[in-house]
């Protein structure tokens, strides 16, 4: 049986810190990407150039340019009609932000890795896994374009199910780097997944939540029904299944949208309380602790931001405390793994 890292001088230690970095950035990355629409800035750039896009507009003239490209679209005719240039600079800046970031990654992968690769420092089993994390990578920023693409059409507004898809996507890249760097720290190689048990179910729980909040972010869902813990003055409001067939409210009833993620933050705050006990003395004392505080505090938040009619701070927040919540559930389904198969 053979090796593919020779170079010693590189540990997996090195490699773990390199996906931990990674990982970092997009979860960044996921940030931006819920302050851009929850700013309406994502239809601004109306161009998809991914290798000549590095540069924003450098001049008066290009600004107007692009200014002119906008207006070509329905967003600028039919919501944001009369908007001034100095307007117009303010949504493209976050957007562009967004997009650079995206590019940043990809290169703050590519290059270790190459450099890795080259060394012959990955460590065996490894490459099959971040050749995947690459092409994933590439993946989400032609699907970013994909879902903009939606909005450039009649309707001035993405795809709730592309943009769905693009955060969904994003949280599973996340996750992967996350556990890919655990493995390398704790193992040195890739751990096993299988071994997770209450925890696995837990972290897929959480991933179908985000999901849930994607459909909730692209219907605008969370801009009504603004009390709790009733919603139109029921705990099961009427109306959740209006339209036919019944399956369809499931993903464009707004209101039952919000329903499903109103219950599925119940589902996943008992699941995490009941693992958290079930756990004990079997997986890290203080992961369990963490799960318990960051699910805790992402359903307060969300209940406080669904109340203020999410307001652009607020639903930052809860953007950025879905990745919180699903990094510690990868953790401790990892930690669980790792000491199931070591028993």
């Amino acid at each position: 049986m053979t090796t593919e890292a020779t170079d010693t001088s590189i540990t997996p230690r090195a490699v773990a810190t390199w996906l931990f970095a990674v990982a970092a950035l997009v979860a960044l990355m996921i940030v931006i990407g819920g302050l851009t629409r929850l700013t309406e800035s994502g239809l601004s750039m109306v161009e998809w150039r991914p290798v000549t896009g590095w540069l924003p507009p450098l001049s008066e003239a290009a600004w107007v340019a692009e200014f002119e490209k906008y207006k070509q679209f329905p967003e600028y005719q039919k919501v944001n009609v009369g908007m001034t240039l100095d307007g117009f600079k303010g949504i493209f800046w976050l957007e562009y932000i967004h997009r650079l970031l995206g590019r940043i990654i990809g290169l703050a992968f590519a290059l270790p890795f190459l450099w890795f690769w080259i060394r012959r420092a990955i460590p065996a089993g490894m490459k099959r896994h971040l050749v995947a994390m690459f092409l994933l990578g590439g993946a989400q920023g032609a699907l970013g374009w994909f879902m903009v693409a939606s909005g450039l059409v009649d309707h001035p507004d993405v795809s709730h199910y592309r943009l769905t898809a693009h955060l969904g996507l994003a949280f599973f890249i996340f996750a992967y780097l996350l556990w890919g760097g655990l493995s390398l720290l704790r193992q040195g190689r890739m751990t096993d997944w299988s071994g997770g048990g209450i925890a696995a179910l837990l972290a897929v729980l959480v991933f179908v939540q985000i999901l849930s909040g994607g459909l909730v972010a692209g219907l605008n869902a969370g801009l009504a029904h603004n009390t709790w813990p009733l919603m139109d003055g029921a705990f099961i409001p009427k109306g959740l299944l209006i339209m036919q067939p019944a399956w369809l409210n499931i993903f464009e009833n707004a209101m039952t949208v919000q329903f499903q993620h109103r219950m599925g933050a119940y589902a996943v705050t008992i699941l995490a309380v009941v693992t958290a006990l079930r756990l004990k003395g079997q997986v890290a004392t203080g992961l369990r602790h963490a799960l318990l505080t960051v699910v805790g505090l992402q359903v307060l938040l969300g209940i406080v931001t669904l109340l203020h009619h999410v307001p652009i701070s607020l639903g930052t927040l809860h953007q950025a405390g879905a990745v919180a919540v699903l990094g510690v559930c990868v953790a401790l389904w990892h930690d669980r793994a790792l000491r199931k198969g070591a028993a």
